[in-house]
């Protein structure tokens, strides 16, 4: 007997666990019927797993923790017992943007630090000038898109919360705001990046995974009285997933991945605008290519652990940039959104790669390191904040602190 799972999605290339989980029969196989419904914005997916449409979603990894903190309308207990990859997003500027960049001395590596001074520079010109403010967009305000984007421009002299603008816009519609000049640039996950290249409105600037490598980006968000109510459809369907990032992770999958993706009913773009992320070779929309390492990891370096590390890091930055007020409580409540007992014990059996500890320093492995883990070797990194700062989940309070500290631009 199959049970059913209603899952929600927006149409991005990190989906891609659900989707092969229903479309190359993992789901089915481990007796779980997946119904996956598409959504155009993330307020949705909230809004629809709270009031009971969705028992599971493909989420914003900060949006469970935002949820369980109360900052959202419909607040409701969520969990994440499963990330669906690291990395997956970037950076994208108008053309005009990056010229001036490129001016200013931007690199054209997707180097974080000097496109990040460059774009500080032409925020200094344009307030000696008495220009309008530039507007960037981000995907929602708990979103790994808004806080690492905010950190990389603070960290390069630009104060997010007055030195520019920062809008909400739904993935697919980023593109063409940018087409239309009604934004300067955007983060957003693939294929939108790769939209603006293809229709020439676009450079990309930089990626997520050279602002935070081995980062995390979405996760799967899941009501928690569902997820108490039914512990064994649940664990099948980590199950299903696991097997999904397998198949995923493997590079002689993806073209068969892209074409699926790129279907009517998921992302409904053409194929080539999913592979060079896959592939990790990033058309920049100059002309130019940029090989970047690990863009997207659908499997390998634990790519689908909830650490509680990721999601304390997230907390800090909700504090930092006023969204909640740092207690002993909220963070708390953050570490607890993320479930790796769940993911182990769904998993276990299975010999899967798994961590010997819940949580582990940001930013302390330079190179790729072996690491202890249960059943199969597991090796991470390197990674870690292109500023070079760590995070220890064991000094939160302090790390919280010390950005409080940063000089104001």
């Amino acid at each position: 007997m199959s049970h059913l799972v209603t899952a929600g999605f927006l149409p991005l290339l990190d989906s891609a666990l659900l989707v092969a989980a229903r479309e190359k029969g993992f789901a089915r196989e481990e007796g779980v019927e997946l119904l996956l419904v598409r959504e155009n914005s993330w307020a949705s997916i909230r809004d629809r797993l709270a009031v009971g449409h969705f028992n599971v979603a493909h989420m914003l990894a900060p949006m469970p923790i935002a949820c369980n903190l109360g900052l959202t309308p419909l607040a409701t207990r969520t969990i994440a017992p499963m990330a669906l990859g690291l990395g997956g997003n970037a950076v994208t500027v108008s053309q005009t943007l990056w010229d001036e960049m490129r001016g200013n001395g931007a690199a054209s590596d997707f180097e974080p630090r000097s496109a990040g001074e460059a774009l500080a520079a032409i925020v200094t010109q344009r307030a000696t000038q008495g220009l309008p403010l530039l507007r960037f967009a981000v995907v929602h305000p708990h979103s790994g898109h808004n806080y690492e984007l905010r950190y990389w421009l603070a960290a390069c002299g630009v104060d997010p919360d007055s030195d520019i603008e920062i809008v909400i816009v739904p993935p697919p519609l980023m593109a063409d705001a940018l087409g239309s000049q009604r934004i300067d640039g955007y983060c957003v996950g693939e294929p939108w990046n790769t939209a603006a290249v293809v229709k020439g409105v676009g450079r990309i600037a930089t990626a997520k995974a050279a602002i935070w490598r081995s980062s995390p980006e979405k996760v799967l968000g899941v009501a928690a009285d569902w997820a108490e109510a039914n512990p064994e459809t649940l664990t099948a369907l980590l199950r299903a997933l696991h097997r999904a990032a397998v198949w995923c992770g493997d590079p002689a999958n993806h073209g068969e991945l892209a074409a699926m993706l790129a279907g009517p009913a998921y992302v409904d773009r053409p194929a080539d605008w999913l592979l060079p992320a896959l592939s990790g070779t990033i058309r920049t929309g100059d002309g130019g290519e940029v090989t970047t390492r690990d863009f997207f990891l659908p499997h390998a370096k634990g790519a689908t652990f909830p650490w509680k590390s990721h999601a304390l890091w997230f907390y800090s930055q909700m504090v930092r940039w006023g969204q909640v007020a740092a207690s002993a409580r909220n963070e708390a409540i953050a570490r607890d959104t993320y479930r790796p007992d769940l993911y182990r014990s769904a998993l276990r059996e299975l010999g899967v790669a798994l961590p010997g500890a819940n949580a582990k320093v940001e930013g302390a492995l330079s190179a790729a390191t072996p690491v202890g883990s249960a059943g199969a070797s597991l090796v991470l990194g390197p990674d870690g904040f292109f500023d070079g700062v760590t995070f220890d989940p064991d000094e939160v309070s302090a790390y919280i602190e010390r950005q409080k500290r940063l000089p104001r631009v």
